[in-house]
């Protein structure tokens, strides 16, 4: 067969055949369906780096070419050109939207917006240093219990309705619950506001105080959510899938999605490169840390820098640079902290050691200066990324079951444990 792979076992001589599937776009792939029941034998993948769990026309990434699209979009194209809800609208109706379909689309969403005003008692279960994310996670959880019939339908105009409901009320309960812990008197959405602008709208204003939001302030915060959209079969979207397989209650899904995107080395990013930036402190000590990172007995690991799956560099990275430092003119910041990251990057965009081992500033270290510059406090930061990242993990879930069928995910594993129980 000429589109096979070929594996030979070299202890007994027998040799198998594997079909090759190619996509539209990226690597081929060795369909291994069969590799136990022909070979007895499974793959040992750590971490499946080298394995694709599913098809998919969503997202696409070249970590070589630093490429990223969506739908077959380029990303910069997009932050460029469009709004985060047309990228919404895009991911879930596999195109961009008329100027009719995103002022309907847009309405939709506003009409959403509200909580049912019995959930506004949760946050009273939670104290006051609660982190966000345990909160959104178990808000989100909670949706089921007030949306039930959401469990059994199974028709995609339904899953349109509970994709705009969770991307609608995410942005409420995270403002609800940053003022709550405050003492802050609640803040309705605007509906004569558009979505970013809302949500800023919901942490700043007061009762009968105006609040003005600047145009960059509005335009920064909305590319920071469409740079977070989607990014193809990461963790927590493999989280979302892999629960969905389950048929579980989709709010389920999207909770157990919230709880993967917490860990510090995914949605946490960019909280723990600002906390760095705030422990080196002044310029003056960016020197010690930036000869720290380059130490190979040193634990220290200078954050925001380099990428899991860009060799390159990050194409979000490079838009929201341009971005940050528009920001920062316009509101007129000179913070130390935007002074340390500022030398930092200088030193590693120029210093050999980063450059030979492509560690370019990736999308959590701009994105965090950004959100910082809104005012946005740290514990926040993973919060506004699942307010970014919902949309993605809504439509791989829809993808997901609009499948014929569904198999149930089920990686095996290489024991090695003992073999018989240990001596009395």
């Amino acid at each position: 067969m000429s589109n096979t792979v070929t594996l030979t076992d070299n202890r007994n001589g027998k040799s198998y055949e594997f079909p090759i599937l190619d996509g539209t776009k990226g690597p081929s792939v060795i369909d291994i369906s069969s590799l136990y029941k022909d070979t007895g034998m499974f793959t040992f993948d750590r971490g499946y780096t080298s394995t694709a769990m599913c098809r998919s026309a969503i997202t696409y990434i070249d970590g070589e070419k630093g490429e990223l699209m969506h739908r077959g979009y380029d990303i910069a194209w997009l932050a460029k050109n469009k709004m985060y809800l047309d990228l919404v609208y895009l991911l879930f109706y596999k195109h961009l939207p008329s100027q009719d379909e995103f002022v309907s689309f847009k309405k939709d969403l506003k009409e959403r917006s509200y909580l049912n005003e019995k959930m506004l008692k949760l946050f009273d279960c939670f104290p006051d240093k609660a982190h966000p994310m345990a909160v959104l996670q178990a808000c989100v959880a909670t949706m089921s219990a007030y949306y039930k019939r959401d469990m059994n339908f199974d028709d995609m105009h339904d899953y349109m309705e509970l994709a705009k409901r969770l991307v609608a009320k995410i942005p409420t309960f995270i403002a609800f619950h940053y003022r709550h812990t405050r003492g802050f008197p609640t803040i309705y959405p605007d509906l004569d506001r558009g979505f970013t602008e809302n949500f800023l709208y919901m942490l700043r204003a007061f009762p009968h105080n105006k609040v003005e939001l600047r145009p960059i302030e509005a335009k920064a915060f909305d590319t920071v959510l469409m740079l977070h959209a989607d990014h193809e079969q990461n963790a927590s979207t493999t989280t979302v899938r892999t629960v969905g397989s389950t048929h579980a209650h989709p709010y389920s899904c999207i909770s157990a999605g919230i709880g993967a995107l917490w860990g510090h080395a995914h949605g946490g990013a960019n909280e723990g490169v600002i906390r760095q930036l705030e422990m080196i402190g002044s310029v003056d000590r960016v020197d010690e840390f930036i000869k720290r990172a380059k130490d190979h007995n040193d634990p220290f690991r200078l954050m925001g820098f380099g990428h899991r799956v860009y060799k390159n560099f990050d194409p979000r990275a490079k838009v929201l640079k341009g971005l940050r430092d528009q920001l920062i003119n316009e509101i007129g910041i000179d913070s130390n902290l935007i002074k340390v990251a500022t030398r930092i990057e200088e030193i590693a965009l120029n210093d050999e050691y980063f450059i030979s081992r492509n560690l370019y500033p990736n999308v959590d270290f701009h994105s965090g200066l950004i959100l910082k510059a809104l005012g946005i406090p740290n514990e926040m930061f993973a919060a506004i990324f699942v307010m970014g990242r919902v949309p993605g993990w809504l439509s791989q879930w829809m993808e997901l079951k609009a499948q014929d069928t569904i198999k149930i995910v089920r990686p095996r594993q290489l024991y090695v444990g003992p073999t018989c129980p240990p001596e009395a």
